[in-house]
């Protein structure tokens, strides 16, 4: 279970910085501090087909919202508490969020995001696929 969330720390750290995405630094940081050092991904090096990456875009959409969302309410919070409990609470929701997108798990979504990170090509595949992606199902309601 820490493994996992580990694992959506550094992929939510890493998305930002894919992304370029910068108001999410608080959310980052608390992450980063959850994030014991972990054993690298081995394997990162093996082909991404084009059906995972599309699978990640998507996933990569559920995870983003997620950032968004959180990342105002703890930019709102008034104390360092109430900040650690949503950053948490956003853990465990973009941890949802990979897991319900199809096809993709939370260990093949950092790896490709790492990967993405050092590959060029790759990136500019994910960015194309973000781009033309919509989320292929409705998001649980808005509150």
């Amino acid at each position: 279970m820490i493994t996992r969330y580990t694992l959506v720390a550094s992929l939510t750290v890493a998305a930002s910085s894919l992304m370029g995405l910068g108001p999410a630094s608080a959310l980052e940081l608390a992450q980063a501090q959850q994030a014991q050092p972990s054993q690298s991904q081995p394997g990162a090096s093996a082909p991404i087909s084009e059906q995972k990456i599309e699978a990640f875009a998507v996933a990569y959409l559920q995870v983003d919202k997620v950032r968004q969302e959180y990342s105002a309410k703890i930019g709102a919070a008034k104390d360092e508490s109430a900040k650690a409990k949503l950053q948490n609470e956003a853990s465990q929701e973009m941890v949802k969020a990979v897991e319900a997108s199809p096809n993709m798990s939370v260990e093949e979504y950092t790896t490709i995001l790492k990967a993405a990170q050092s590959d060029p090509a790759l990136a500019q595949k994910v960015q194309e696929k973000l781009q033309t992606s919509t989320p292929a199902q409705p998001a649980a309601p808005a509150q």
